[in-house]
C-alpha cells in the first residue's frame, strides 16, 4: 500500500487533467450501458406486437414459425434508432478521445518527473555509491524500469477508473432488466477472481527478476562495448560472445515464464466466462419459453452480460500489466530511498576565500572495512605546492579525495581556514578546486563545451587562453570544426595526451585557488609534458597545489614532498632533505632512476647507439 500510496503522490500535481479525464471516462461508461439498453427497444418496439397478445400465444407463433405475425411496422421508432445508435457512438467516441489523451499525457508526464527525480537523486549520491553499483544496473532503472511504471501507470488509472465505471452501469443495467439472472451472473464471475490475484503475485515475481536480468545485461553491454580495444587486443571476441549468450538466455527464460502465466490467464478467464454465459443463456432461454420474460429484455440483458465480460477480462491484463509496474517501482523507490553518505550539513556555512590554509587533523579512512588512511596530520599554507608520492595503494588519492568530499573522513578532521569541510555547503568547497584526475573524464561534446565545463558563461577568449596555456589550441585548429569539433564518447576521437591537455584546459579556465594534480601529465609524451609543465608551474604560482606523480623527476621542485606508505605519512620535507635521509624516499628515487635508465639504455641499444 506504500508503493501505490508513492505512485499516486505523482499524480497530484496533475489532478485537474486527471479529473476530466476521470468525468470522460464516466460518460463513456453509461454511454456502454446505453448501448446495452437500446437493445430492448430496438427489439420489442420495432418488430415484437406487445399488446393484447399473451405470453403463451406468443410462444405458439413463434414454435410454428409464424413470426411474421408478430412484426409491428413501427415506423417510426425504426426512424429514430439508428439516429440515437449513430449520436450515441458519436459521443462515445469524443469522451473516449478525451480520456486517453488526457491519461497519457498524465502518465507520460509522471514518468518523465519520475525519471528526471531519479536522474537528480543519482547525482547526489556519493562517489562510494557509483563504485558499487555497475552502471549498467543504473541505466536499465531509468531507462527499462521507469518505461514500465509508465504503461503501469497510465494504463492503470485509465483502465481501472473506466473499467469500474464501465462494471458499474452494465451492472445496473444487468439488475434493471432481470435481477434473477443477475443474481446467478454475479455467483459465476467473482470466481475469476482468485485466479486473477494468483497471477498477479507470479507475474510480480518473474517481473522484478526479469528486470534484475535486464541489469545484468545492461552491465555487460556497458562494459564490453566502452572495452572493446581490450577484447580484441586479446582475441577474446568468441568468449565475450559466449557470455552475452549466456546471459541472454537466461533472460530469455525468465520472460518465457511471464509470457507462460499472460498465456494462461487469457484462456482460463475465456473458459470461466463461457461456463457464466452458457448458465446464463440456459437459464434465460427457458424464462423466455415460457413466457416470464420478452425476447427483447432477454437480448438486452445478454447484451449487457457480453459487455460486462469485456472489463472484466480487461482488468484481469489490467492487474497482470500493474504488477509488473510495481515489480518495477520498487527497484525504482530502492533506489529513491538510498542515502547518500556523503551529505550536506543542515544549515551548512559557505566557505570563505581560502587565506590562510589547510590542515588534516588525524585523518583516517577506509574503503568498506579496508583500512587506507592512518592518522593523518598535514599542515599546508597557502601558495605551498604539496606534492604527495609513494608506491600504488600507499593513499595518495584517497587522500585528496577526501578534500572536495567525495569520501568523507572516518575519523579526525579536515579543516580550511579553520572551517571543518563538513560544515561548509559542497558548492562554496568546490567552486575553489580545480581537478585534473589521472583518468581523463571528457564527455561526448564539442571542444568548447568539454573545456568550459562547470563555466559555460566564459567567452571564447577565456577558453583559447586555457587551451593555448595547456598546450591544446595548436591541435585543436586541426581538428575538423576547430573547437566546435565533438570529440566522441570519453574523447575517444582524440590521442590520450591531446584529452589530458584538454583536461588541463578545463581546470586552468576554471582558475580555482586549491589545484589538485592526480597524474596530470601521466599521458603526455616527453615533449608535451615538458610544454605543458611550464604551463603548469606557471598555473600553480600562488596557489595551493596537491600533486600526486609516480615520476619523482616531475616533483622536485615542490615545496614540500610527502611521502605516503600503507597509508601513512613516514616523511616530509624537499627533495634534498629527503635525498640526505636515505629512507622511503631515497629508496623510491633510486629505483625508479633505475628503471629509467634501463629504459634509455636499451631504447639507445636498439637506435644503434652504445
Amino acid at each position: 500500500m506504500s508503493l501505490y500510496r508513492r505512485l499516486l503522490e505523482l499524480v497530484k500535481p496533475y489532478w485537474f487533467k486527471l479529473g476530466l479525464a476521470m468525468v470522460c471516462m464516466i460518460f463513456v461508461s453509461l454511454l456502454t450501458g446505453a448501448q446495452a439498453l437500446l437493445v430492448k427497444p430496438a427489439f420489442d418496439g420495432v418488430f415484437l406486437k406487445k399488446e393484447g397478445i399473451p405470453p403463451f400465444i406468443k410462444n405458439l407463433i413463434i414454435q410454428l414459425h409464424l413470426g411474421d405475425l408478430l412484426l409491428k411496422k413501427d415506423m417510426e421508432m425504426l426512424t429514430l434508432l439508428p439516429i440515437a445508435i449513430i449520436l450515441l457512438f458519436f459521443l462515445k467516441g469524443i469522451f473516449n478521445y478525451g480520456q486517453a489523451y488526457l491519461m497519457n499525457f498524465v502518465g507520460l508526464r509522471i514518468v518523465a518527473d519520475l525519471r528526471e527525480k531519479l536522474y537528480n537523486h543519482l547525482q547526489n549520491l556519493s562517489l562510494s555509491f557509483f563504485t558499487k553499483t555497475p552502471t549498467g544496473i543504473l541505466i536499465s532503472r531509468i531507462t527499462n524500469d521507469v518505461n514500465l511504471i509508465q504503461g503501469s501507470v497510465s494504463n492503470a488509472i485509465t483502465g481501472l477508473i473506466k473499467d469500474i465505471f464501465t462494471v458499474l452501469a452494465l451492472t445496473g443495467v444487468v439488475f434493471y432488466r432481470n435481477w434473477r439472472l443477475a443474481l446467478i451472473a454475479f455467483i459465476i464471475f467473482p470466481l475469476a477472481i482468485f485466479p486473477i490475484k494468483e497471477f498477479g503475485k507470479r507475474l510480480r515475481k518473474f517481473s522484478r527478476k526479469s528486470l534484475q536480468r535486464m541489469g545484468s545485461i545492461m552491465t555487460f553491454l556497458h562494459e564490453t562495448i566502452s572495452g572493446n580495444r581490450i577484447v580484441k587486443a586479446f582475441n577474446m571476441e568468441e568468449y565475450e560472445k559466449r557470455r552475452f549468450a549466456e546471459e541472454n538466455e537466461r533472460f530469455f527464460k525468465i520472460n518465457l515464464k511471464r509470457v507462460r502465466i499472460r498465456a494462461f490467464s487469457h484462456p482460463l478467464m475465456e473458459l470461466l466466462g463461457g461456463i457464466g454465459i452458457a448458465v446464463i443463456i440456459w437459464v434465460g432461454g427457458y424464462s423466455v419459453m415460457r413466457g416470464e420474460i420478452t425476447p427483447g429484455t432477454f437480448f438486452s440483458f445478454m447484451t449487457a452480460i457480453f459487455m460486462l465480460y469485456a472489463p472484466i477480462r480487461d482488468l484481469n491484463k489490467l492487474n497482470l500489466e500493474v504488477q509488473e509496474g510495481l515489480a518495477a517501482a520498487t527497484r525504482v523507490y530502492e533506489l529513491l530511498d538510498t542515502v547518500s553518505d556523503i551529505r550536506e550539513e543542515e544549515g551548512a556555512m559557505s566557505l570563505p576565500f581560502i587565506s590562510q590554509g589547510i590542515e588534516f587533523q588525524k585523518v583516517s579512512f577506509k574503503y568498506d572495512e579496508e583500512i587506507v588512511l592512518r592518522d593523518i596530520d598535514l599542515c599546508v599554507k597557502v601558495g605551498e605546492v604539496i606534492a604527495l608520492v609513494g608506491m600504488s595503494g600507499a593513499g595518495k588519492t584517497s587522500l585528496v579525495n577526501l578534500l572536495p568530499r567525495f569520501y568523507d573522513v572516518e575519523k579526525g578532521q579536515i579543516l580550511i581556514d579553520g572551517h571543518d569541510i563538513r560544515r561548509v555547503t559542497f558548492q562554496s568547497l568546490r567552486d575553489q578546486m580545480g581537478l585534473v584526475t589521472q583518468q581523463t573524464i571528457l564527455f561526448n561534446d564539442t571542444v568548447r563545451n568539454n573545456i568550459a565545463y562547470g563555466n559555460l558563461k566564459c567567452s571564447d577568449q577565456q577558453i583559447i587562453q586555457a587551451a593555448q596555456a595547456a598546450q591544446a589550441h595548436d591541435f585543436i585548429q586541426r581538428l575538423p570544426q576547430g573547437y566546435a569539433t565533438i570529440i566522441g564518447e570519453q574523447g575517444v576521437k582524440l590521442s590520450g595526451g591531446e584529452r589530458q591537455r584538454i583536461s588541463i584546459a578545463r581546470a586552468l579556465l576554471k582558475n580555482a585557488p586549491i589545484l589538485i594534480l592526480d597524474e596530470a601529465t601521466s599521458s603526455l609524451d616527453s615533449d608535451s609534458e615538458t610544454e605543458v609543465q611550464k604551463a603548469l608551474d606557471e598555473l600553480m604560482k600562488g596557489r595551493t597545489v596537491f600533486v600526486i606523480a609516480h615520476r619523482l623527476s616531475t616533483v622536485r621542485n615542490a615545496h614540500r614532498i610527502v611521502v605516503l606508505s600503507e597509508g601513512q605519512i613516514v616523511e616530509e620535507g624537499s627533495h634534498a632533505e629527503l635525498m640526505a635521509l636515505n629512507g622511503e624516499y631515497r629508496r623510491l628515487y633510486d629505483l625508479q632512476f633505475k628503471d629509467d635508465g634501463m629504459r634509455v639504455f636499451k631504447t639507445s641499444k636498439v637506435k644503434g647507439v652504445y
